[in-house]
């Protein structure tokens, strides 16, 4: 970190083969973001495995860290990427996926306006295969997400719910404190974002901060993803974390006790 720059935000990115050759477009997205004067980005790009895939596709630059380990599925990859930076904030950003002009800067604005703020969200746009982009018809107002909300509405609205949860940003302790993401095969960021919410207020931007990639190759388009016995219990779990969180008596940000 140069003298002039004493904050950070860590951006998180997990990646396996299929998805590498995105990173270069990730990397561009990342490149032309404007932070405030004092702050920086530092990427973590970790391979959720050892193979000889993704290195190449990995950009020459001295913000970005890139790591490999034994493969245990996206959320660990994420988890184990925290180790190798340190920075206040932690944004997600998918290996296929794009953040939109002002998206970081946007989210430090947020966190920094106001400390009972533990996490951010933002209005995404499917990125299709033709280069068009759709939105989402369920967005909520900008403004500050009570806690509670997103899980009444993922729990009503068959497991979906209105903030989407790869366009993440959130204060690293409070991260942490959760033990980051959750150990599923899939659904794993969503179970982060229900559990946020159980603790916290978050922030919701109604401006678009990030391109969500729809392709072939992607983990959300496998039949896997979508097997109703699997999903069934991701569900389950994600619901039960979140709804014990909601019951026991810890907020963050933390009471004076």
């Amino acid at each position: 970190m140069s003298p002039a720059v004493t904050r950070r935000v860590i951006v998180v990115t997990a990646v396996h083969g299929p998805s590498a050759a995105f990173l270069p477009e990730a990397h561009k997205s990342l490149v032309a973001q404007e932070l405030p004067a004092g702050w920086e980005w530092h990427w973590v790009i970790r391979e959720d495995g050892r193979t000889d895939e993704v290195r190449p596709y990995v950009p020459d630059d001295v913000r970005v860290t890139f790591r490999q380990g034994r493969p245990g599925g996206a959320g660990m990859a994420r988890t184990m990427a925290l180790a190798h930076a340190e920075g206040e904030y932690v944004k997600i950003l998918d290996a296929d996926d794009q953040l939109t002009p002002g998206a970081l800067a946007r989210d430090v604005a947020a966190l920094e306006a106001d400390p009972a703020i533990g996490w951010t969200a933002s209005r995404v746009l499917d990125l299709l295969p033709d280069g068009s982009t759709v939105g989402f018809p369920h967005d909520p107002d900008e403004g500050p997400v009570e806690r509670g909300a997103v899980l009444d509405f993922w729990a009503a609205h068959d497991f979906r719910a209105q903030v989407h949860p790869a366009t993440l940003c959130v204060r690293r302790d409070l991260l942490l404190g959760l033990g980051g993401w959750m150990a599923l095969p899939a659904s794993e960021d969503t179970g982060l974002l229900l559990a946020l919410n159980s603790v916290s207020r978050g922030w919701f931007s109604a401006e678009a901060g990030l391109l969500y990639r729809k392709w072939e190759g992607q983990v959300t388009g496998q039949p896997a993803h979508v097997d109703p016995a699997e999903r069934a219990a991701r569900m389950a779990v994600v619901e039960a974390r979140a709804r014990a969180l909601a019951s026991f008596d810890w907020s963050y940000p933390p009471t004076a006790g």
